[in-house]
C-alpha cells in the first residue's frame, strides 16, 4: 500500500476570506483609491463642523458709519477674532467654517480706527444672514415643519380629555382594589441623607 498523503482541506468560508482581502488590497491602488466604486470609501469617519470666529452678515455693515465709537463697532459687529497690540487702530473680524463634504467657507471684514472713532471699514462682499443660513443647508431634506403653536379648540379639546381620563381613572383605580384593602403608602426604598 502507498503513504497516505494528506491533502489540505480548503472550506468555502476560507476561500472568500482570501479573496475578500485580495479585493481589498487591490482597492489601494491610486487608480481606485478615488474611486466611488472603492468599498473603503462607502464608510467614512465622522467629521466635527469647525466654525472659528464672528460671522458679519450684510446687515450687520451696513449699520457702520464713519465717526461711530469702538464700543458702538463692537456693538454692531461684536468682539472682533483679533486685535493686535502692534496695530491698536485696527480691528479684523475673520470668520471660517469647515464642513465635511462641503467647501470651506472662510470671509473677513477689517475696521480702522483713529484714537476712538472709526475711519474706514472694508472686507470681503459678505452675505446677508438669510443667504448664509440658506448656505448651510444639509443634503438631507427635513419636511415640512409642523406647526408648534396650539389653538385654542385644541387646548380645550385636550383639557377635556385629560379630565376624563383622570376621572375614568380615578373610577377603575378603586374597583380594582379588593374588598378590605386600602390605599396604602409605602415608605421610600432608600433612606434620605440629611
Amino acid at each position: 500500500m502507498s503513504a497516505l498523503t494528506a491533502k489540505p482541506h480548503y472550506s468555502l468560508p476560507r476561500f472568500l476570506v482570501v479573496v475578500a482581502c485580495v479585493a481589498l488590497a487591490s482597492c489601494s491602488s491610486t487608480t481606485m483609491s478615488d474611486s466611488a466604486v472603492n468599498p473603503v470609501n462607502w464608510i467614512t469617519p465622522y467629521k466635527v463642523d469647525v466654525i472659528q470666529g464672528n460671522f458679519v452678515s450684510k446687515e450687520q455693515v451696513e449699520q457702520l458709519q464713519a465717526g461711530m465709537t469702538r464700543d458702538q463697532v463692537k456693538s454692531v459687529l461684536g468682539t472682533p477674532l483679533m486685535a493686535s497690540l502692534f496695530h491698536a487702530d485696527r480691528w479684523d473680524y475673520v470668520f471660517t467654517l469647515k464642513r465635511q463634504g462641503v467647501e470651506p467657507q472662510s470671509f473677513k471684514y477689517t475696521v480702522f480706527f483713529k484714537g476712538d472713532q472709526l475711519v474706514r471699514f472694508g472686507g470681503d462682499s459678505m452675505p446677508s444672514e438669510s443667504e448664509f443660513i440658506s448656505s448651510l443647508s444639509n443634503k438631507r431634506k427635513l419636511g415640512k415643519v409642523p406647526v408648534l403653536e396650539a389653538t385654542e379648540e385644541q387646548l380645550k379639546a385636550a383639557e377635556k380629555s385629560k379630565s376624563s381620563a383622570s376621572n375614568t381613572q380615578s373610577e377603575s383605580s378603586s374597583d380594582s382594589l379588593p374588598a378590605g384593602a386600602s390605599n396604602k403608602v409605602y415608605p421610600p426604598l432608600e433612606s434620605q441623607k440629611q
